[in-house]
């Protein structure tokens, strides 16, 4: 079942990026503090506050994760191949949206293929 909420979107990719266990993606250092109100991390060595999203093609995006992850699973399960004005109208979005999450998706195919595959992989459950 796909997450409906941001918060859940967050806590899925925490598992299948890091497993439980917080990583710096600028130091690489496990200590670090999370934010009470916030789905974000200080690194308690480096002084950057950072979230799962960094690094990934999830990064400063402006659109929910949960309409992200709708788009992926129709990408990856869709029989025929997913037009724009079609992952548009489908995510309730505009052409240009659709456009920009359709090129991401596919660079993440070549330069990310391992994470992909596990959100597809948790997506598809």
């Amino acid at each position: 079942m796909l997450p409906t909420t941001h918060e859940e979107c967050i806590r899925q990719l925490e598992q299948i990026r890091w497993g439980g266990q917080h990583t710096c993606p600028y130091c690489g250092s496990t200590k670090a503090t999370a934010y009470k109100k916030e789905l974000r991390y200080r690194c308690n060595d480096c002084f950057t506050s950072y979230s799962v999203t960094v690094g990934t093609l999830f990064h400063r995006t402006h659109v929910d994760l949960h309409v992200w992850f709708k788009a992926i699973y129709l990408i990856f399960n869709s029989p025929k191949k997913v037009t724009i004005h079609g992952l548009a109208n489908e995510l309730k979005v505009n052409k240009n949206t659709a456009c920009s999450m359709l090129a991401k998706i596919d660079k993440a195919r070549e330069t990310d293929r391992d994470f992909l595959q596990k959100l597809i992989d948790d997506l598809n459950l």
